[in-house]
């Protein structure tokens, strides 16, 4: 049964750490870059920690000077391995004694115990020790000596121990040496943490109850939540059989090294969570929706001045057809009047369109940007700060090349003046057509009204036709019927100019829409999604390492 439960939190500690590597991977630029360190300081070490020896529980005795910790050591391994005196610190460097030293070189190695420090007992010829099997005590040197404060042995074995046991005395139990630099920063680690309250034969009964009742108050209050307090008397022995037997629960469970390590997780991930998105707010999704890319591409197009254009282009379009489509008699006339362009006001716009021929189109940079930073305030609701500013920065990573990029593309795409449509053409050559016939039609009334009425001569034979006076009303109507349907024709053309320049302006718009669209696609959509994608990665990532 012990065996199945440890494979089980070892998968399920397996794909926290995993999520936790991925966290690491995607964390760059949103999270404390110390807190991304610490990550992967633990997954190193709970690397190196699953690879080495899963039968074996390191429990490391840490306390201060004076704790009786060293005593307490040789009392527990029932040797004296570490060296005891009134000399302070006694323990220079870490001692180690080991129950079943087979495959225990490795994590010994790990732990950096010195050669000469290493002691095994031999648990199967030991009565009693038999339980112990798979233990690795450690004797710390005093954390609060003056040599920590240049060896940093204490810190680093407290740091990576299975199991901790603080070994407190009862003048100093409540020392903020330890306290305050190891007890506080290890909340939450409390299936693998065990107090100590070593030199109770100095105590009688009722200090005893009063020591343990005021040490466990105030490691409640340091959030140990369900503290292990086991008394002892190294000297007298008195609770070593006690301490013994916890330390033989912890060693036959096989569970210490993996719990240690959830500890450490659980309490990294409270500070990691501290980024994550309120509660009940929803996952972003990583594409942007329609409504917002038809958003960004109006505003883009607002930005860059097509609606103005595609209304210049109607309206020079309708200017410049008069000189191709009009009845002639009618721009003849015109051209004795003041230029239509001038009281429309068009100049400009013509000027416009020919800039913009000539790829000199200009986009406004503050709406353009103002068009981006609206996207990404829309998409950002409900995100920490350090996403949201992500978004802003994905968004607006290409805004300096924006303006030129769409000038460019819709230079492409202006239209031409000098563009000529063929029907415009045929029109003309009906137009002069009918003029002609119109004119010939004048000559023919003319002839025949002074040849015919007033007697002003004698035509040849071959064009007596053109003098005779009955032709008259036929000539009349046929010239009159010419100027009808020029007239006709010109009023005509201009339903059609009128059509064909809407026409002209809606293809034109909807290219430049287009072109405009897929600028925004590349330059801002892509490389927010890419960042939204990153978000939801992170997103799953925290949800999986908070298990």
């Amino acid at each position: 049964m012990t065996t199945v439960g440890t494979t089980q939190t070892r998968q399920g500690l397996g794909s926290r750490l995993a999520a936790l590597a991925r966290i690491v991977e995607l964390g760059p630029g949103r999270v404390d870059p110390k807190l991304l360190a610490e990550s992967g300081q633990l997954l190193l070490r709970a690397g190196d920690r699953l690879k080495l020896s899963p039968d074996h529980t390191v429990v490391a005795l840490a306390g201060g000077t004076g704790s009786g910790k060293s005593t307490l050591f040789n009392s527990v391994s029932g040797l004296e391995l570490s060296p005891t005196g009134v000399r302070r610190p006694t323990t220079a460097r870490t001692h180690a004694c080991v129950w079943g030293l087979d495959g225990a070189g490795p994590l010994l190695d790990w732990l950096q115990i010195q050669w000469r420090h290493r002691f095994a007992r031999a648990s199967a010829l030991d009565k009693g020790e038999s339980q112990l099997h798979g233990l690795i005590l450690l004797d710390l040197p005093d954390h609060d000596s003056i040599r920590a404060l240049t060896d940093t042995e204490a810190d680093r074995l407290i740091q990576i121990a299975d199991l901790v046991v603080w070994v407190l005395d009862p003048q100093k139990y409540a020392d903020a040496s330890t306290h305050r630099r190891y007890v506080t920063e290890l909340a939450g680690h409390d299936a693998v943490t065990i107090f100590v309250l070593n030199q109770v034969d100095r105590l009688d009964p009722e200090e005893l109850a009063e020591c343990v009742a005021d040490l466990e108050d105030l490691l409640r209050r340091e959030g140990v939540e369900k503290p292990v307090i086991v008394t002892t008397s190294a000297i007298t022995g008195k609770g070593v059989d006690a301490l013994r037997a916890v330390l033989a629960e912890t060693v036959a469970g096989r569970r210490a090294a993996v719990q240690r390590l959830e500890a450490d997780l659980d309490r990294l991930t409270l500070r990691l969570a501290k980024i994550m998105p309120a509660d009940g707010t929803p996952a972003a999704s990583a594409a942007i929706d329609d409504a917002r890319r038809i958003g960004l591409t109006d505003a883009l197009c607002d930005a860059v001045g097509v609606p103005a254009v595609g209304e210049a282009m109607e309206n020079v379009y309708g200017v410049r057809s008069m000189e191709w489509v009009g009845w002639p008699y009618t721009r003849w006339a015109a051209k004795l009047r003041p230029d239509p362009l001038n009281s429309l006001r068009l100049g400009d716009l013509r000027d416009e369109i020919r800039g913009l021929t000539g790829g000199s189109v200009s986009a406004q940079p503050a709406e353009v940007d103002n068009a981006v930073q609206a996207l990404a305030d829309g998409l950002t609701s409900g995100m920490h700060e350090a996403w949201r500013n992500g978004i802003r920065d994905a968004a607006r990573s290409r805004s300096a090349q924006l303006p030129q990029v769409l000038s460019e593309e819709l230079s492409e795409v202006a239209p031409r003046l000098d563009r000529v449509p063929g029907w415009w053409r045929l029109l003309l050559i009906w137009q002069y057509l009918l003029v002609l016939l119109f004119v010939a039609g004048l000559a023919w009334f003319g002839t025949a009204l002074a040849y015919g009425v007033f007697g002003a001569g004698q035509l040849p034979a071959g064009l007596a036709v053109f003098g005779e006076a009955a032709s008259l009303p036929w000539v009349g109507l046929m010239a009159l019927s010419v100027l009808g349907l020029g007239l006709l024709t010109a009023v005509a053309s201009r339903n059609f100019v009128a059509l064909g320049a809407g026409s002209e302006r809606d293809r034109l718009e909807r290219e430049m829409r287009r072109r405009v669209g897929g600028v925004a696609g590349s330059m801002v959509i892509e490389p927010v999604e890419r960042e939204l994608a990153r978000y939801n990665e992170f997103y799953s990532a925290m949800r999986s390492v908070q298990g």
